[in-house]
């Protein structure tokens, strides 16, 4: 059926996500568009897009939260915004169902183009207890729990009499050496260490990191010699670093690792906080729907964004990002395709929202090209390595073009502002290293009063 309280008879781009593709598509194209006498609506379930790059300062805290998120009705004025999840879509009739956050029927909306930046979810396998104890690195929201449980097992910690639940409490794993887990676990670990040298119970040497890496070395973006580098770095501060190692079972938080390569035991461990960062994989809606699709899951569109199948292009129908099979026109990339990063969904988003107006006005559409000038990581306060051009960076220099980097990319002025004032009061200040308790259970104060509140069982990530 159709919702009512949407624009009705007017011809609609439709967007699926309002991720960097999304956001960036909407607000390059919907004053054109409007002033056509059409209408741009984006489906998102949250009501804004989240700089992801960021996530790993968001859980040391040295950014909020809420300041690596851009609000969509706020920056998007001309957009229609739509609170919901797009389960399926039939391109032949253009029309896609919505299913509207928390409550609800759900509807359909029908569209004369579409967008699909649906983006990737984080990509799990079927290891015993993971589902159970462990969490990702995908969502601000994860992000931000991870912040507090941290601090929160410290705290813990410095209480505990029992050595094996005080080992286990201080005790952090993070699966997956890409960029996200290399920053996220040194990123978490130069927060710890902050934190423990305010508690007098508590020594640096209590704590443990632990990274578990599948593949022979980390970070694949950049060159061998320097992943090596960053490699000695981590150790060298005393974070625990296993490649060639993966995890077999993490029931109860009770880590059994196999070494990859003759698949023998590679020791286990307990710990009472399991990261997951081990890779993505595109949109799983992507299969609900009539566009091609390849064997990764990704939408296959031509240089030019449009979506492209075996029997040429799909008129009215694009895609951008990590839910789509970009050709790496520059040979840079993993089998001839743009690899899922930030870097490039920007970029590819800036070249769909040309095209797609270039083609309402019946110009010629240009292919998307983007040789990559390197790559930055930020590893802690005064901490990074960067590689730009071929030219290895690491230390002080290559934190502050990290920061230059991303402070400038997350989209609007606004959200600049606010990220770098973060950082300044940081330097000022000191990071803030206190938990907010009961995050995860807000009305626990109200129920302690109404003498309702549940009994205190093992607190869970």
């Amino acid at each position: 059926m159709a919702f009512t309280k949407l624009a009705q008879d007017r011809p609609r781009v439709l967007i699926v996500g309002g991720g960097y593709v999304g956001f960036t598509v909407a607000q390059k194209i919907q004053k054109a568009v409007k002033e056509t006498g059409g209408v741009v609506t984006i489906v998102e379930p949250n009501p804004y897009m989240t700089y992801q790059p960021f996530l790993p300062e968001v859980a040391a805290g040295s950014i909020e939260g809420r300041n690596a998120t851009v609000p969509l009705r706020q920056h998007l004025r001309d957009t229609e915004i739509v609170g919901g999840r797009i389960t399926k879509i039939n391109h032949a009739t253009k029309t896609a169902t919505v299913e509207p956050i928390d409550a609800g029927e759900a509807f359909d909306i029908t569209y004369d183009e579409i967008v699909l930046g649906a983006g990737a979810v984080t990509r799990a396998f079927p290891i015993p207890g993971l589902a159970e104890v462990a969490i990702g690195m995908k969502s601000v929201e994860e992000a931000v729990a991870v912040r507090n449980w941290v601090l929160e097992r410290i705290e813990v910690a410095s209480l505990e009499e029992n050595e094996d639940a005080r080992r286990r409490a201080l005790t952090f794993v993070i699966v997956g050496g890409g960029f996200a887990g290399i920053e996220t676990i040194a990123e978490l670990e130069d927060m710890a260490r902050e934190a423990v040298k305010r508690n007098d119970r508590l020594r640096v040497s209590d704590l443990r990191f632990v990274l578990v890496e599948a593949a022979p070395r980390i970070m694949p973006e950049v060159p061998a010699d320097r992943a090596e580098k960053v490699v000695a770095e981590l150790r060298a501060r005393g974070i625990e670093v296993l490649l060639n190692t993966s995890l077999a079972d993490a029931t109860d938080g009770h880590l059994a690792l196999i070494n990859m390569g003759d698949k023998s035991p590679a020791g286990e461990l307990d710990t009472d906080t399991l990261i997951w960062t081990a890779g993505v994989a595109a949109s799983p809606m992507l299969k609900d729907t009539d566009f091609p699709i390849d064997e990764r899951g990704r939408v296959r569109v031509g240089a030019d964004l449009r979506v492209t199948g075996d029997n040429g292009v799909i008129e009215g129908a694009w895609a951008a990002g990590d839910n789509a099979a970009v050709p790496d026109l520059s040979g840079g990339g993993v089998g001839g395709f743009c690899v899922p990063n930030a870097q490039h969904a920007s970029r590819q988003a800036v070249k769909l929202a040309e095209n797609l107006l270039a083609a309402r006005r019946g110009e010629s559409l240009t292919d998307y090209y983007h040789e990559n000038m390197g790559a930055v990581a930020g590893l802690g306060s005064w901490k990074g390595v960067a590689n730009i051009k071929g030219k290895s960076i690491s230390g002080p220099l290559a934190w502050l073009m990290h920061r230059g980097y991303h402070g400038m990319a997350i989209p609007t002025t606004e959200r600049t502002a606010r990220v770098v004032a973060g950082w300044a009061m940081n330097q000022i200040f000191g990071r803030d290293t206190t938990s907010i308790r009961h995050q995860r259970s807000p009305r626990r104060a109200f129920q302690t009063a109404t003498g309702t509140a549940p009994e205190k069982s093992k607190a869970r990530l």
